[in-house]
């Protein structure tokens, strides 16, 4: 039984994926006419399949004459240019493509992963996936040795080494190295929130955020520093973490010389030396240097007290006042003295303790006098 004709191109919305999947094609059309060219002569012994990709990609590299007027990319023929220009013209010529894409309303997917039994709506598709399984990575970086299993993902990768930002904003122009961090960060400018937390009603404008989000209330802290074994619901809290073991501090403020392991920590910092407080509260006129401290600020005015106690009904306006509030509850003395063994909930407790040891004596003046 011979396999079915294979789709050439994909229905797409998404413009980006469309051109990624555009290259993929032209770049399996002239592998296999170099093939050809390669066994023409039935005397001569065939190339190997890396010595034919070897060639390909030699003429690929030399033939690029081609050139797009609307973004200035290049093709090696003047037919795929032309299929390229439907991309900026929204031109859709080809029934093929919209019977491709019919499958999604009907349900049809004929093509089935053997090794999972997956199905797939084209043959196309049903071999990217095939390579999960075989762990095959045709597409190797010319910068670097990292090998991927879909040519798209190895134009992205390139993206980290030539610096090129191709998605603009039209609102800011700010540039992404992917279309969906363009598509996410859009909705800094729309409002848009979509994603709500059911335990406080906080939204958030990625679901990655919510997700995130969420270990807030259910105490999950997946990563953990193999140093000390400390947990963080982050990665990224994790990653700060470690450079304590590390004594890395590469970011430092040129005024005091003061070190950070952060360059949003030494940005915070150096407006300590500029007086800048750029964040203003809409109720009154106070000023801040953090965006967290006028969050802070502002639930004084609205009366907003999001973090409620899950032993009583007392709630606060920071996290860190409830956990310091739950102790009661749990009867947890974190803070001990390494004199005499004594513990308190409250640090500030602990302080007040501490002075029974040393010389100085509190009221002793004012008991004194009377």
């Amino acid at each position: 039984m011979s396999d079915p004709e294979p789709c050439r191109m994909k229905h797409t919305e998404d413009p980006e994926e469309q051109r990624d999947l555009m290259d993929e094609n032209e770049e399996s059309e002239e592998l296999s006419e170099v093939e050809e060219e390669h066994h023409v002569k039935t005397e001569e012994k065939p190339l190997s399949r890396s010595k034919t990709k070897n060639t390909f990609l030699k003429k690929t590299r030399a033939k690029k004459s081609f050139t797009c007027t609307q973004c200035g990319k290049s093709f090696t023929t003047k037919r795929n240019l032309e299929i390229h220009m439907r991309i900026h013209t929204g031109e859709r010529p080809f029934t093929q493509t919209l019977h491709a894409h019919q499958k999604i309303h009907t349900g049809v997917r004929e093509y089935m992963c053997f090794e999972c039994e997956k199905t797939f709506i084209t043959a196309q598709l049903l071999k990217k996936h095939q390579r999960i399984h075989t762990g095959e990575k045709p597409y190797k970086c010319s910068h670097c040795d990292k090998r991927f299993s879909e040519s798209y993902s190895l134009k992205s990768h390139k993206r980290i080494h030539t610096g090129e930002k191709p998605f603009t904003c039209d609102q800011c122009e700010k540039s992404f190295t992917h279309l969906k961090y363009l598509k996410a960060h859009m909705k800094i400018h729309t409002g848009e929130k979509p994603f709500t937390c059911d335990q406080c009603g906080k939204t958030f404008t990625q679901s990655a955020h919510l997700k995130s989000h969420m270990r807030i209330h259910t105490g999950e802290k997946p990563f953990t520093c193999d140093q000390c074994g400390k947990s963080f619901s982050q990665l990224c809290s994790l990653k700060i973490h470690q450079k304590i073991h590390t004594g890395v501090r590469e970011y430092m403020c040129f005024e005091c010389e003061k070190t950070f392991t952060r360059a949003d920590s030494l940005k915070l910092h150096q407006r300590i030396h500029t007086g800048e407080n750029p964040y203003k509260c809409s109720h009154c006129d106070k000023r801040f240097n953090q965006l967290a401290n006028l969050k802070t600020h502002e639930m004084i005015h609205t009366g907003e007290k999001p973090y409620k106690c899950s032993h009583c009904d007392k709630r606060f306006r920071l996290s860190s006042d409830l956990k310091t509030h739950e102790r009661i509850h749990s009867r947890e003395k974190p803070h001990t003295c390494d004199q005499c063994g004594t513990s308190f909930y409250f640090k500030t407790h602990l302080k007040r303790h501490m002075k029974i040891h040393t010389v100085e004596k509190p009221h002793h003046h004012s008991l004194k006098s009377q």
